[in-house]
């Protein structure tokens, strides 16, 4: 204990240090970008938020109390978003990103696990007391997992909120998830004032890391993760399936092609999979590219663009079946896009925000 000790003060004081302010920000790592309404708002390294009323011309730098690299940022509605990060913070603005106060932090998210996965081993423990002998074996290996998985999340509380939420959606003021690593999934109802376990809802018993969730044309949630896990909700995110994957390694990003049911998913070593039926089915996407993917946008023209490391910058205007690469001349990863005036494009990742064309290549 004497050893974590110097980690956990370090972890409890960017958590209560707010980020500081500097014009630097726009130039400085940035994960995630989100529209509200017509503003632009991105997250990312030491508690930055910025925003941007004029399609990212300038920027202004929003009011937050911590210092923690932010991972993911969701609008709800025009005023009402949602970033994430290490630490297991969640973050809220009521007034399109200007100022942010901090809903939750990684030691509530692990208690509320511990306290869900205690919830589960009363009720096997109930199970496999009335089962017959020829399911007891099946049902004590389960029984295992969740002690195992209990035993992790009682370790983790000890040193202190140490893992990431790495994205969040919501889909009004109301209802949001988010997701993060050794498969944390969270649900509120209430805007998040309260929130709820759900990683018990997904069948993920080696608590594989959460990438994205997100929604596609047609009202399909769809989470991706840690190898190749998938799995999608037809009904708001209340239940989910796990499909089966046509990847074993990583997957960073899921979004749509602006068709119903559509999905393209993609993330290690540049694979992109399509589906057009809810990720029962999938085809591998043909790309000139091995970069790793982390995120992608559907313009209005139906162009989809999707970003990665090392300057990699995916366009497809036949909507996904095949995509033309662009590697931008400073390689510096790129983690989201969105479009912005006419086909061009608002780029973020290690060299803060960048204008490009519909190619990637900047404007200036």
């Amino acid at each position: 204990m004497a050893l974590s000790a110097p980690t956990v003060f370090a972890l409890a004081d960017i958590i209560e240090t707010p980020s500081r302010p500097t014009t630097l920000a726009p130039a400085h790592l940035l994960n995630d970008v989100d529209t509200a309404g017509d503003r632009i708002v991105a997250a990312g390294v030491r508690g930055h938020i910025i925003f941007s009323d004029d399609g990212g011309e300038t920027w202004v730098q929003g009011e937050v109390p911590v210092s923690v690299t932010l991972t993911g940022v969701d609008f709800g509605t025009e005023q009402h978003g949602w970033a994430v990060g290490h630490s297991g913070v969640v973050l809220h603005s009521d007034d399109a990103g200007e100022n942010w106060d901090l809903q939750l932090t990684g030691v509530r998210a692990a208690e509320l696990a511990i306290e869900s996965r205690q919830e589960q081993i009363d009720d096997m423990e109930q199970k496999l007391e009335e089962a017959p002998e020829e399911e007891k074996d099946e049902l004590d290996w389960a029984l295992g997992d969740l002690y195992f998985s209990l035993e992790n999340l009682q370790a983790d509380l000890e040193i202190g909120p140490v893992n990431p939420f790495l994205d969040v959606w919501f889909e009004n003021d109301k209802h949001g998830f988010v997701v993060g690593a050794y498969g944390m999934f969270l649900r509120t109802t209430d805007g998040g004032k309260t929130w709820k376990d759900w990683a018990p809802k997904l069948e993920n018993p080696s608590s594989f890391h959460l990438n994205s969730i997100g929604r596609i044309t047609g009202g399909g949630l769809v989470i991706v993760g840690e190898a190749g896990q998938i799995f999608v909700s037809v009904d708001g995110g209340e239940s989910w399936e796990k499909r089966e994957s046509p990847y074993e390694g990583s997957l960073f990003g899921a979004i749509g092609t602006g068709n119903v049911n559509e999905i393209l998913a993609f993330g290690l070593r540049g694979n992109i999979f399509f589906s057009s039926d809810l990720g029962r089915s999938w085809k591998v996407v043909p790309s000139e590219s091995d970069a790793t993917l982390n995120d992608g946008t559907v313009s209005e023209d139906g162009r989809i663009t999707l970003v990665g490391n090392g300057g990699a910058v995916l366009m497809s205007t036949n909507g996904g079946d095949t995509f033309r690469p662009y590697f931008r001349d400073d390689r510096e990863g790129v983690m989201d896009v969105v479009p912005v005036s006419g086909t061009n494009l608002l780029i973020v990742g290690e060299g803060g925000v960048k204008h490009t064309d519909a190619r990637g290549k900047n404007l200036q």
